[in-house]
């Protein structure tokens, strides 16, 4: 087997992986990991060649953009404070712990070298919290908290991992230049962010058709992140500074094709290049092998150690950071997205799994020191942040969903569809006073003008059937069964058109460009 056919099998693998995630109730990225484990102990699978230096700049640009397409900078600032205490001083306090148990236990393992250790298995994955969660129906608060916290730890710990990096090589370390640095590197992402989300909204005006658009959201995160990189600034916050920007002012409400067309090469997007990466993680486990050749009881304890400090530091943390942030919250005017309960705190300290960046952070560590001498106990430390990952990716991945399930930790469905009835509402009535401003300008038929005013109300009743019992509407259970009649058999004629015209796309002398673009028109009506 080459690497091209190991890379097919890793696609195929990302596509199967999410029915039968879905089936066995596991997440996908979890299964995946255990497929790349399975294929690095198989003898006739070669070691994966990919440079270190190109893992994160290949991988984390479409995922860290598609997992913000599913937030929004309102739900960000909602939950600025509990992401902070996660993303930037757990990231900072685990990275301390872990740093103090590593240099104390490893030996010859010097501080600059244990905090680099401590840096890279510092941040949780994004890309595992917001698929695991996504997965098991958790309270939007807390799929909003680890989503924030995931996205933006990266950076936090990116950063610090640099520092240590620096440190470890030239031998210095100044504290108020690694304050600076983190700083400097904040402010030239946010720049180039915000530059880059600008110039590609401006942009997308321009190119006007979808097939264009589209191709350019997936050009932006990877230029974000270059530029950034480029100009000694965070690519990962610059990413994510682009497309919340993008998510925000990007969007046209009338453009329904390239919203629905968009929509679904991100979710193509997001499940393979998602299925890649964590293939490629339990792939690397061959590293992790060939260091321990001899020395398995030494590195297994040192590994045993670190993940304790990793997981008992979260949780250590995250009971009084819940209680400030409950506290603080008491105080001010609207909603906050907190834990409520215990029971969420506790899943929250589970959701907290390793993941792309730290294998990547862990392979790109330099093989020499300035003075040209082997950077010391790069194998160990390689060692451990795999064990690291594979301990809490593959154990809190496979026990989280029983742990979920264990403590009754749900969402608020009743919440749920009372918020899409109100939105169902504010639509029905928008359609309606539109409708009105028209007759103001133009003079309808009264049949004409009862018929739209039907149809607004039709709006509303489409996106939420209780609505015409909320409005006290006569008849409304007998206007639903009429309405959904008439789109079965609506739905019945357009798919005998579709099926009409696709056939002459076959005929002798059929065009099949407009055959396509009529084909696109129907389905476009069809989801009407």
């Amino acid at each position: 087997m080459d690497q091209l056919a190991l890379l097919f099998v890793l696609l195929l693998g990302a596509v199967v992986s999410v029915p039968v995630g879905d089936r066995l109730r596991l997440p996908a990225p979890v299964l995946m990991t255990l497929l790349g484990i399975a294929l690095a102990l198989l003898e006739f699978v070669p070691n994966v060649d990919i440079p270190p230096d190109l893992i994160l700049p290949l991988l984390l640009p479409p995922l860290l953009y598609a997992a913000v397409r599913r937030t929004s900078w309102r739900q960000f600032t909602a939950n600025v404070r509990p992401i902070f205490l996660l993303a930037v001083a757990l990231v900072f306090v685990t990275m301390v712990c872990v740093a103090a148990v590593a240099h104390a236990i490893v030996p010859g393992l010097p501080l600059a070298a244990a905090l680099a250790l401590g840096a890279l298995v510092a941040p949780p994955d994004p890309v595992a919290a917001t698929a695991v969660a996504g997965q098991l129906g958790l309270p939007r608060r807390l799929v909003s908290i680890l989503e924030g916290e995931g996205l933006f730890n990266d950076v936090t710990a990116i950063v610090l991992y640099h520092v240590a990096i620096a440190a470890a090589v030239s031998g210095t370390f100044s504290p108020w230049e690694a304050g600076g640095q983190l700083v400097l590197s904040a402010v030239v992402a946010v720049a180039v962010g915000l530059t880059l989300g600008w110039g590609a909204n401006k942009l997308m005006d321009v190119l006007g058709d979808a097939t264009l658009q589209i191709s350019l959201t997936l050009l932006v995160p990877y230029a974000s992140y270059v530029l950034a990189e480029e100009l000694h600034g965070s690519g990962v916050l610059a990413v994510l500074t682009t497309a919340l920007f993008l998510a925000e002012y990007a969007s046209d409400p009338d453009d329904v094709l390239t919203r629905l067309a968009g929509h679904t090469f991100w979710d193509i997007v997001d499940t393979l290049v998602t299925g890649v990466a964590f293939g490629l993680i339990g792939l690397e486990l061959h590293n992790a092998i060939r260091t321990a050749s001899g020395r398995w009881g030494e590195l297994l304890g040192w590994s045993a150690a670190v993940v304790g400090v990793v997981v008992l530091v979260r949780l250590a943390w995250l009971l009084p950071a819940t209680w400030l942030t409950k506290r603080l919250h008491a105080r001010r005017d609207y909603d906050e997205e907190i834990p409520t309960s215990w029971r969420e705190t506790v899943v929250m300290w589970w959701a907290g799994m390793r993941g792309v960046a730290s294998v990547a952070l862990a392979l790109a560590i330099p093989l020499e020191t300035e003075s040209g001498a082997p950077f010391p106990n790069r194998d160990e430390i390689v060692f451990v942040a795999f064990g690291v990952i594979m301990a809490t990716l593959v154990l809190q991945g496979l026990s989280l969903p029983w742990l979920v399930r264990r403590l009754g930790v749900r969402a608020d469905t009743a919440q749920e569809q009372e918020f899409e009835r109100a939105l169902a509402v504010r639509a029905a009535k928008a359609a309606k006073r539109r409708l009105r401003e028209i007759e103001e300008v133009e003079e309808l038929p009264d049949e004409l003008s009862e018929r739209m005013l039907r149809r607004a109300s039709d709006i509303g009743w489409r996106i939420s059937p209780e609505l015409g019992e909320d409005e006290r509407r006569e008849g409304h259970e007998q206007r639903a069964r009429r309405v959904r009649r008439l789109r079965r058999i609506e739905g019945e004629m357009l798919s005998a058109a579709r099926h009409e015209v696709l056939a002459a796309r076959s005929e002798v002398g059929a065009d099949p460009e407009v055959v396509d673009r009529v084909l696109r028109q129907l389905d476009v009506r069809s989801l009407r």
